[in-house]
Parts: structure tokens; sequence; C-alpha cells
């Protein structure tokens, strides 16, 4: 197959970039369904508008590419060795020119391969089968939603939802849970992907095979099916919405298989994928290795899903002059639109760990300064400078324990992110005068045009792209204050109303 790490590159390529028809389908349904002028109209509009410049610019719809995963069927007599170093060739090649960002890390020492190869890295599932053809699925994860997959044991008591035992009702309020907990972190509006049954292995890995299934197909089976559609309805009662704001759009869709298991054990796997729900498939000559067909691309595919230049200038906005002031500030409150231009650093959890023992370098000065929790993808120039080709925020929470100790100790005014922060970062931000501003999740190439240039870096050879401290010089950078120096957050307003919900569809 002397064509196959060609075809390994164009899948790797398009799976990056250019969602699948019945996604997009799903997407455009959630935009029509939200109030254009509300915040979660705001979000899907943007989200409209990313979807469409990733396309047009053959760059990765969200910056976080994931841990590459391939589920292959082969026929007899395929070198599925040479298949595994032309896959490890080709996801080299990808991540070398920005297609996917350098994602692989050692366990231990947290060292970045940089090529996105590394122990058990990308993930290579083979299956026999009868047909002729090679079959290769991929599916490109997030970080962000892949945290937020979720296995229940049962019986359990399911926080909000109450005993749930081993039958299908108990397998609902898993489900509806699973939901509920995700809120804004795993960039809703999402879907999920369920197992029922198997160990604690197989059943995350059946759960996974499900995000495979069309966003529009029907299952098999009547029990399952029928609960699938209550999920996707009841779901989308919680009012958790688009980035975690309120809205309609919750989840977008719910697929279920089940394996058979042992008597002593009963695991509900869910996996998560959040809207940027980026997998596709090839069907693949054995012979010459090239692709002869495409899955999940219909002829009637939406080609163009924005509406709009994203989310709409009305003059109310509050413009944001990096460095801040601790008056400009407090003067902001929960559900105020910013634009912030000037000089902004990113900063992930190997730099929050790092800030916790160390001092930043001499010639960093961050008062008054923006802390973006994005980790870029970005290309040096042949002069030597940087580009950045997708910035998207990183979920937040993650910096939870750190983060009021890094903004007292580097002077901090705004906080950027998604998904939100807890109650330790909420006392921070009031004691100490900063903001947690909640960008668009996924949204990695409509953040990037606000990138006007990289000023510098640090840190870069010792945690590598996505963990180092970049310098951004940003104009037109839209935000939503979410947390503000007062002590009010909207993701704390939105997680009780809708854990009051959850209650409801016990």
């Amino acid at each position: 197959m002397k064509n196959f790490r060609e075809s390994i590159v164009a899948l790797l390529t398009e799976t990056s970039a250019n969602l699948p028809s019945d996604v997009r389908s799903a997407i455009a349904r959630a935009i029509a369904g939200e109030n254009r002028e509300s915040q979660a109209g705001l979000a899907m509009s943007a989200i409209s508008v990313n979807i469409d410049m990733a396309v047009d610019n053959v760059s990765p719809i969200c910056q976080d590419t994931g841990m590459p995963t391939f589920f292959i069927h082969t026929p007899p007599g395929v070198d599925q060795m040479q298949m595994k170093k032309d896959i490890h060739a080709a996801v080299a090649e990808v991540s070398k020119t920005g297609k996917l960002r350098p994602n692989a890390v050692d366990a231990i020492s947290g060292k970045n391969s940089g090529n996105n190869l590394g122990d058990h890295f990308p993930v290579i599932h083979f299956e026999p089968w009868d047909e002729t053809a090679v079959e290769v699925k991929l599916i490109l994860k997030g970080g962000g939603c892949e945290n937020k997959n979720m296995q229940y044991s049962l019986p359990a008591d399911i926080p909000g939802m109450g005993r749930a035992s081993r039958d299908l009702d108990g397998v609902r309020k898993c489900l509806l849970h699973a939901v509920f907990q995700a809120q804004g972190q795993g960039c809703s509006p999402g879907f999920i992907g369920v197992g029922i049954g198997g160990d604690r292995t197989s059943g995350f890995e059946l759960a996974k095979k499900q995000l495979f299934r069309r966003a529009d197909d029907r299952n098999s089976d009547p029990e399952l099916d029928h609960l699938e559609h209550e999920i996707l309805g009841k779901a989308n009662t919680l009012d958790i919405g688009p980035m975690g704001f309120g809205g309609k759009a919750t989840l977008l869709g719910c697929k279920i298989g089940k394996s058979h298991r042992v008597p002593a054990s009963f695991f509900v796997s869910v996996a998560y994928n959040c809207w940027a729900y980026r997998r596709l498939g090839v069907v693949i000559d054995p012979e010459s290795g090239s692709i002869t067909s495409w899955q999940y691309r219909d002829t009637d595919e939406i080609s163009r899903m924005s509406q709009g230049d994203g989310i709409p200038l009305t003059g109310s906005e509050v413009v944001l002059q990096a460095p801040l002031t601790e008056e400009q500030v407090r003067s902001l409150k929960v559900g105020d639109m910013v634009i912030v231009n000037g000089a902004m650093h990113t900063g992930r959890d190997a730099f929050h760990h790092y800030m916790m023992h160390h001092d930043l370098p001499e010639h960093l000065d961050t008062s008054g300064g923006i802390l973006f929790h994005c980790g870029p993808v970005v290309l040096k120039n042949e002069d030597g400078s940087y580009r950045v080709t997708a910035a998207g925020p990183t979920t937040s929470i993650r910096e939870e324990p750190y983060q009021a100790d890094v903004i007292k100790k580097l002077g901090l005014r705004a906080i950027i992110g998604k998904g939100g922060m807890g109650p330790k970062t909420l006392q921070g931000l009031k004691e100490y005068g900063a903001v947690y501003l909640n960008a668009i999740g996924g949204a990695a190439q409509y953040y990037a045009r606000c990138i006007e240039k990289v000023a510098g870096v640090d840190f870069l050879e010792e945690m590598g792209v996505p963990e180092a401290m970049w310098h951004f010089e940003v104009k037109s950078f839209p935000a939503i204050v979410t947390m503000d120096a007062h002590g009010n957050s909207l993701h704390s307003t939105v997680e009780d109303e809708s854990f009051r919900r959850l209650g409801t569809l016990a």
C-alpha cells in the first residue's frame, strides 16, 4: 500500500479542520434554537464562524487535537506492522505542519516529544473483518472533553438523582448526571457515547466506539433507542447551554451500546465529546493504499455555517487595554462583554505548577497583566519569529488549586479561559481585584485571528509548545465576564440551577 501514508495524512488533516456532515447539521439546529442576542446565541455564532475559518485555513478547529485514536478494520493478508509505521510517519508529518498540536508528553517527566509520538501514542486499534477493503476511522478528542468522561458502578447513589439500580432507569440517572457534571467545561453543547456493561476498560472503549455512530442514526435495540431519545430531550431541559452560559442546547447527541458483563459488575461508561466533534473515516484500497471513499460526508453537506461575523459588536462592549488597573477591573460585572487589546500571556498546567515554586525571569513584568489559559498551535517562521495558527481557551478548573496564589504573585488583573473556576479563585478575584473572562471553547481559529504578534516565549524547551508561556499582542479579542471582583459567578449560578432541574428528572 504505497499510498497509505498519504491517505492517513489526508485523513488527519481533514478530521482536524472539517467537521462531518451529521455534526454540522446538529450544530446548525442548535444555532437556530438559541436567541441570537443571548450569551448562548453569541457563543454559537462564534462557533459557526470558527467552523468556516478552520475549513478556509485548513487549520485545527480547536487547538487541542487530543490523542489521535484510530479504529481500523483490515482483511486477511494486510501488513498491519507496516500500516502502523506509516500511521506514525503521517502523525509526525502533520504535527510538523501544524495540523495537529504536539500533545504527547511523558507520563512522569512531562517532557513533550514534539511530534505526537510516544508510548502508546497515538492509539491504534486493529480488528479483522470479512470485507476486501481497509477501513480507517479516526477521532480527535480534546483533553477538555476527555476529562469529563464518567464511569459509574451500579448500584450507586447519584448526586441529584438518588439511588441508581442495575436497570435502564439506573442507567438513565447516570447519563443525565454525566451531562450535568460536564457543564461548560466540556465545551457544551456536546455529544455522549455510552457503554453499558463490560469491564472498566472495555466499557470505556465501547463508549468511545459509540461516538463513531452518526448523530442522526437510530439504535437497532428498541429499548436503547428510546433511552437515547429520552436522554437527548431531558438533558436539554437542564439549561446549561452553550459554554455553560445557560441556554437550550446542552446535548446534541446520545448513542448507547451494551456489552455482556460479569455478575459482580454493572458499569455505565460515558465518553463525553465537545461540539468540535472531530471524527471521520475512509475506505482504502488494500493494494494501492489510496482512499476510495470518505465516511460521514453527505452530498448535501452544509458548506457554510456562519450567518455573520461571529460575536457582533454593539458599541456597549467594555474595551480593556492591557495592562489593566484595579479600578477598571472592579467596575466590571458578570455578563459584561469585553474587548481585549494589548499584551496577553499564556499559562497552563505546567506553568502554574512552576509558579508555585519559582519566580518569573527578571525580564517579565506581569503587573496588571492578562493570563490566557491556552495551549496554542504555533509554527516557526523562516526568520525565527513565530505565528499562531490555532489558539482557543483550555479548561480552567484544572488550575483551581493554584490560580489565586498566581494572581497575587504575578499581579494579574484578568484570567481568560473556559468553563469557569471554583470558590478559591473566586475569593482571590475579590481579594486581589481581578476578573475571569470566558472565551468560547474550541474557537481556535476565531481567536487566532485576534493575535497580531507573538512577542516572545519562555519555558519552551522545558515545557513544550502547549505548556510554554507565550507572549501575544492581541486586538479585538472578545470574551464575557463570568466571574467578577465582587464575588459573583455565572458558573455557580448555572450549576446550581441545573442541579435543581436535574433533581426534577429523577
